[in-house]
């Protein structure tokens, strides 16, 4: 609506509410600034609670430890090149004065799981991003995964073993961030790779189909469309010059295709997918 109209909308809100009901959010800054109004059992987690727990294992995110700022995967020979200068085109740390946003990797420190197709060793890296919003716009949120590569453009390439947890703003919001998002954090910067490489291995290892009809049935037995199906088989066959045979192939199909979805909770279904198929295997 009009600002105007909304101006006075919010006017007879918030005088003609009891005081309460709600909570709201307000900034001193030369001028006194409302940011969000809530209901009151709302658990408020500021951003900069985020970005201290985020500190306390990654540093400032440009080089101070083993977590940094991603490089840039080049299309023109296909390497992915770690050190990359962070300048605001390709800086993965965002904020503004309500939300924030931060993506990490450890790519300076790859981890083989196996070898491709050519006899080169198939690299990983960890990565994570994590986001929240102090007034109430979306959940606090944390998401570790391995991956191949980022691009330029920031998308990712080559997901595997993809974790989340979200926080909603409920009144123990606080201490559910204290005791499970941020712990679960540290966890991933520690933990052993092992799991992850056996998983990949076991993956290759499997033969899941041998003809058309084998691929058909496998992909649409496990809920993808008929389009999906094809695009996924198409893919493969695409990048590693042969069709699906192996879970993991298929792993690699299906992720690929979650790229190119516009939404990102398409994606993300995608992706879960993909997750579940690779951690039956294992």
């Amino acid at each position: 609506m009009p600002a105007p109209l909304a101006g006075i909308n919010l006017q007879y809100g918030l005088t003609n509410h009891l005081a309460e009901k709600i909570k709201k959010m307000e900034v001193a800054d030369g001028r006194t600034e409302l940011r969000a109004v809530t209901g009151p059992d709302y658990g408020r987690i500021y951003d900069h609670e985020l970005v201290s727990a985020v500190q306390r294992i990654a540093g400032n995110g440009t080089g101070d430890t083993r977590w940094k700022v991603p490089g840039v995967l080049d299309w023109s020979t296909g390497i992915y090149n770690p050190r990359v200068d962070v300048t605001k085109e390709t800086t993965t740390l965002y904020a503004s004065d309500r939300d924030v946003f931060l993506f990490l990797v450890d790519d300076l420190n790859p981890i083989e799981a196996g070898l491709l197709p050519d006899g080169s060793p198939d690299l990983y890296f960890r990565g994570f991003y994590c986001w929240n919003s102090e007034v109430g716009a979306k959940t606090l949120g944390i998401a570790s995964f391995y991956l191949r590569a980022v691009c330029q453009n920031r998308n990712l390439w080559g997901v595997e073993d993809f974790q989340e947890i979200t926080i909603r703003h409920s009144k123990y919001a606080a201490s559910r961030f204290a005791h499970e998002a941020a712990p679960a954090l540290s966890r991933f910067a520690e933990s052993s790779p092992a799991p992850f490489i056996d998983g990949i291995r076991a993956a290759r290892e499997k033969i899941v189909a041998r003809t058309d009809e084998d691929r058909q049935g496998f992909l649409r037995k496990r809920g993808f469309s008929k389009a999906e199906t094809g695009r996924i088989v198409e893919t493969v066959l695409a990048e590693e010059g042969r069709p699906p045979e192996s879970v993991f192939d298929f792993v690699q199909g299906i992720t690929a295709v979650a790229r190119s979805k516009p939404q990102q909770d398409a994606r993300l279904v995608m992706e879960g997918k993909a997750k579940a198929l690779l951690e039956k295997t294992t």
